[in-house]
């Protein structure tokens, strides 16, 4: 007997309806052409980290935390004397998502972690031009998972949705279709 493999359930709606959904929007003649997600990709700066070297630790044990994934450390790419930066001083955190990972972190992002931010009216509709979507969170408390008590330092985290999408219309339809939570315009 087979085993079943586990799919997530965003990875199960996207088979089912949002890639039709996509394609009747679009009128796509290949189902290759249909945009999807490549990779998130979380990245936390922490700017104290240039004059407090453990302030580094408590942020990769927060990203491990949200995604499930051990962090990358990322360096200074130049110093900068203003800030009090020197090449090659750890300032930030970055994972990079992919596949099962990848869908249930963004399942837990709209379900759980945005309706938990106060005062929250929608995301910003802005892209890139090149059919990604940059997403800026002010604290990393919002996902449930992390203890406060633990790490009091708030952080701010990225996360960059990577799409196969070529246009922005793309990539802002095919997040809808997800049920990202756009801002209403007033008209």
């Amino acid at each position: 007997m087979a085993e079943e493999k586990y799919v997530p359930r965003l990875k199960q709606q996207y088979i089912e309806t949002v890639r039709d959904e996509l394609q009747k929007k679009f009128e796509y003649k290949n189902v290759n052409q249909i945009p999807k997600f490549e990779k998130i990709v979380v990245n936390m700066g922490v700017g104290e980290a240039a004059q407090d070297s453990k302030a580094i630790d408590g942020a990769v044990a927060d990203l491990r935390t949200i995604t499930g994934q051990q962090p990358i450390v990322t360096h200074a790419r130049k110093s900068i004397a203003t800030f009090k930066l020197r090449q090659g001083m750890a300032i930030g955190a970055k994972v990079t998502l992919r596949n099962v990972k990848m869908y249930e972190f963004l399942e837990r992002l709209i379900r759980v972690a945005l309706p938990r931010i106060r005062d929250f009216n929608g995301i910003a509709e802005k892209m890139d031009g090149q059919g990604n979507y940059t997403l800026g969170i002010k604290e990393q408390i919002i996902f449930p998972e992390i203890d406060i008590d633990k790490n009091p330092r708030i952080h701010g985290l990225e996360i960059t949705f990577v799409t196969t999408a070529r246009t922005d219309e793309e990539c802002h339809a095919l997040l809808k279709e997800f049920g990202l939570p756009f801002k209403k315009h007033n008209n």
